[in-house]
């Protein structure tokens, strides 16, 4: 029993690494598509910003001071409008990454259960999947999912 719940926290720590991997990865990626640089400050921050729940600039400043003094606040709130502008970020969910609501709809959602069975959907399955469990829980009628914002603190994707 010990050694399961090893394994499963091992699997825990590897899946958050990975998405959290991914998650900077694709925002690199678009700050590049914005002809922004990618400097070892932006990173920093990003790194931050992925690894921490931050409330404010002001916090994510802090913990920036502690690793390199040389980031002023300026810096970090131009990072953070960046951020903002290309959709990673949003102020309604206090500085958190929203990339996991753009992972599942492009790259479709994993699905855990509690037997060790990962089911991977891909976006138009988990979608349909979304839909059909909204209409049978009478939440919806004919209306077509516009967007799903993954809320849980431990989306996986």
């Amino acid at each position: 029993m010990m050694e399961k719940a090893v394994r499963e926290k091992a699997y825990q720590n590897n899946e958050a690494y990975e998405r959290t991997q991914m998650q900077k990865d694709m925002i690199i990626e678009r700050l590049r598509e914005q002809g922004c640089r990618i400097t070892r400050q932006r990173q920093l921050i990003l790194d931050i910003i992925l690894a921490e729940e931050c409330s404010c600039c002001k916090e994510i400043y802090y913990k920036v001071q502690e690793k390199d003094k040389n980031i002023g606040p300026a810096t970090i709130y131009r990072m953070v409008n960046m951020l903002e502008r290309i959709g990673a970020i949003s102020r309604k969910n206090m500085y958190r990454i929203s990339g996991c609501e753009a992972c599942c709809q492009a790259n479709g959602c994993t699905v855990r259960l509690s037997d060790d069975t990962v089911c991977k959907l891909p976006s138009e399955v988990w979608k349909q999947v979304v839909k059909a469990g909204l209409k049978n829980m009478g939440y919806i009628g004919d209306q077509d999912i516009e967007s799903i914002e993954m809320t849980m603190s431990n989306c996986q994707v």
